[in-house]
């Protein structure tokens, strides 16, 4: 089906990122696997492409557009491309939207322009070893000192850990307050006591530094707090559905791709003296996954439009990155298999791709809490 949810405007964008990714990524994308991390050449390089920041004001040196196609447009051609390592889509789409909605005046100043321009890396920090999904139990704390807020504790599975320049911290400020307890606490790079662990090991995405943040009485400066004290669960309720759809965007564009790369491969690769496209199972196998991605993009395209519009509530936003991440993880099984052992060898793109999406179904929330999102809206 003809795909109608974009203009020539986006499709000239999308020339510009696979132009971008043909020169600046591809060429070096498997010496970062190796190093388990991307080059900051690269983010300068992203920020010279006006690749980086697309929704913040041109005031602070971003695009000014708020038109999320252009970071789905992003999204699809980072993840056909097989570099998820590189996560543009993190800092865009998840920490943009914290920093152009929440920031003063004097913090866009100071953040904004190094955003946009990829010299300054960004994270946010709110998992941690004993808290995922459940907020009450992060135990990070930020105790008021009056002229500055003393911070302590430790996250785990931060991406871009290692990388990132201003990490955007979730810390209890009101020990009472359980899950409205919390508040976004900004720590830059330097900051006196604040450490990185580990470059975590991870089974795909290797490029994609995964890092342990440590905090021992870091005394970050009080103007610093982004947003309302105590109002973080609020901010980052209001930030979900993107990250989620985000997340969902990329999922079926892997499975598409997973498709295509797939359906040449049964076409040339022969199996009793003919190719494994003449086999009937093939055939049905193939028809299947067609049609579930074509159900799924029609669904997801119209979830792109309606965020572009301001109108994508939670639920559906949940209800996508269910179902697209589920597929993405139906289909890359399924192509692989398709692949015989050769889906198995690493030099694959298909055996790569498995490894690489294996987290989309757990990061941004679970299939599970996407799930009971969807359940409590239905039966409350």
């Amino acid at each position: 089906m003809q795909r109608q949810i974009f203009t020539e405007e986006h499709d000239a964008f999308r020339a510009t990122v696979r132009a971008f990714l043909d020169k600046e990524v591809l060429p070096y994308y498997e010496q970062w696997e190796k190093d388990g991390i991307v080059s900051r050449d690269a983010w300068l390089a992203a920020g010279r492409q006006g690749l980086l920041g697309l929704a913040v004001p041109e005031e602070y040196g971003g695009g000014g557009t708020t038109d999320f196609r252009y970071s789905a447009v992003l999204a699809e051609e980072f993840t056909r491309a097989g570099v998820p390592g590189f996560a543009v889509g993190l800092h865009n789409d998840i920490i943009g939207p914290y920093l152009t909605s929440l920031a003063t005046e004097e913090q866009k100043r100071r953040w904004l322009p190094g955003f946009c321009s990829g010299e300054t890396v960004t994270a946010i920090a709110m998992t941690e070893p004993g808290a995922g999904s459940d907020l009450q139990a992060i135990r990070t704390t930020a105790e008021d000192k009056g002229d500055h807020w003393l911070l302590n504790g430790s996250k785990t599975f931060i991406s871009n850990g290692i990388l990132a320049d201003l990490v955007i911290v979730v810390a209890r400020t009101t020990p009472e307050g359980g899950a409205k307890g919390l508040s976004l606490i900004v720590v830059e790079r330097g900051a006196e006591g604040f450490e990185r662990g580990r470059n975590l090991d991870k089974i795909g995405q290797k490029s994609q530094d995964t890092a342990e943040l440590f905090f021992h009485d870091v005394r970050v400066p009080k103007e610093n707090l982004l947003g309302e004290r105590d109002g973080a669960f609020l901010h980052l309720m209001t930030n979900l559905a993107q990250e989620r759809v985000a997340i969902a965007v990329a999922g079926i564009a892997a499975a598409e791709h997973f498709l295509e790369i797939t359906t040449r491969y049964v076409k040339e690769r022969e199996a009793f003296g003919r190719p494994l496209a003449k086999l009937q199972h093939i055939r049905f196998e193939i028809a299947e996954m067609a049609t579930e991605c074509a159900v799924t993009r029609t669904f997801l395209d119209r979830c792109v439009v309606d965020h572009t519009e301001g109108t994508l509530d939670a639920v559906h936003a949940s209800m996508a990155k269910w179902w697209a991440t589920e597929l993405q993880k139906r289909v890359a099984d399924r192509c692989l298999q398709l692949h015989g052992g050769y889906g198995y060898m690493a030099e694959y793109p298909v055996a790569r791709a498995f490894t690489d999406g294996r987290v989309q179904t757990i990061y941004g929330g679970t299939t599970e809490i996407m799930k009971e999102i969807i359940g409590r809206s239905l039966l409350a």
